[in-house]
């Protein structure tokens, strides 16, 4: 048994100026720009308990993403694999996957503070 629940959306930018970037889609968004901990990645404070909202510099043509956080990362994969979905590579802690209809998507360990009352119970 495992859990996992949708962790919040990435806004992938081709771009060599991501505080540019974040202070764009912060203005577009209505959603207060604030750094993260990663050089790669600004964060948008979205309301209290609602996913959340990356703005991240990327090598590849831009587009969004969204993150699964699991209990159990190589469980969730595999119950995905079932499912269709493919997996692309693994980067650290997560795994980068593509969905039978062609959209990227990655699987991250569980960070949500609400996650033991969000997650859904994968038997």
């Amino acid at each position: 048994m495992h859990r996992s629940r949708l962790a919040g959306f990435n806004i992938d930018c081709q771009t060599d100026d991501l505080q540019e970037a974040a202070d764009c889609w912060s203005a577009a968004l209505g959603y207060e720009r604030v750094a993260t901990a990663g050089d790669n990645y600004d964060g948008l404070q979205t309301p209290d308990g609602d996913p959340y909202l990356e703005v991240q510099a990327v090598d590849h043509e831009s587009r969004i993403h969204l993150d699964i956080e699991a209990d159990d990362v190589e469980a969730e994969v595999g119950r995905l694999e079932a499912l269709g979905a493919k997996r692309l590579a693994a980067v650290e802690s997560w795994v980068v996957m593509q969905a039978p209809t062609g959209q990227r998507f990655c699987v991250i360990r569980r960070g949500h503070k609400d996650f033991d009352e969000t997650a859904n119970r994968w038997d």
